[in-house]
């Protein structure tokens, strides 16, 4: 498997990777109107465009036999969703496709993750997950991290609570 960096002549696979793994993953729990106007909205090729150009965000492909199976994103500085410390990174999302589950992909892009954070010297990563997720939290949690706060995502007219959950990084 390979990790490579999104850029702007990949949007239309980092679109569909984007809204296939969301809705994998939440479609079954969420109105389909709520699905549907996040994903309309939430990967728009213009939302999509702005954040790519982002030089405060960045995201990564992990790419098996030429398919994009799963992808990263991450935040820094002012375009973290939250905390906007300099010295934070914001694991913003790590989806991978449903038939890969289980075959540790989430967990190189999860370290693909924290080498960036390395690299840029921040004293933490963190994350906001559903906490009707309890798959994803579990990961985290076997990865080190520890729930600091909760805050209000909305999904359509839905507001749902995700637990934000810090990870210390060694310097």
């Amino acid at each position: 498997m390979e990790i490579k960096k999104v850029t702007i002549e990949n949007i239309s696979q980092l679109q569909k990777i984007g809204r296939d793994t969301f809705e994998e993953t939440f479609s079954s729990v969420n109105s389909e109107e709520n699905m549907k106007e996040y994903l309309d909205k939430g990967f728009s090729v213009e939302k999509l465009k702005a954040e790519l150009s982002n030089e405060n965000s960045e995201f990564y492909f992990a790419i098996l036999k030429d398919r994009v199976i799963g992808y990263l994103k991450i935040n820094f500085g002012q375009s973290q969703t939250e905390i906007k410390d300099e010295d934070t990174l914001e694991i913003e999302r790590i989806y991978v496709l449903e038939e890969f589950h289980g075959k540790k992909i989430g967990q190189i892009l999860y370290e693909k993750a924290i080498e960036l954070a390395k690299e840029k010297k921040v004293h933490y990563v963190w994350l906001g997950v559903w906490e009707q997720n309890p798959r994803a939290i579990r990961f985290y949690e076997k990865n080190g991290f520890m729930q600091f706060d909760k805050h209000i995502f909305k999904l359509g007219n839905d507001e749902q609570t995700d637990i934000m959950m810090k990870l210390q990084i060694e310097k």
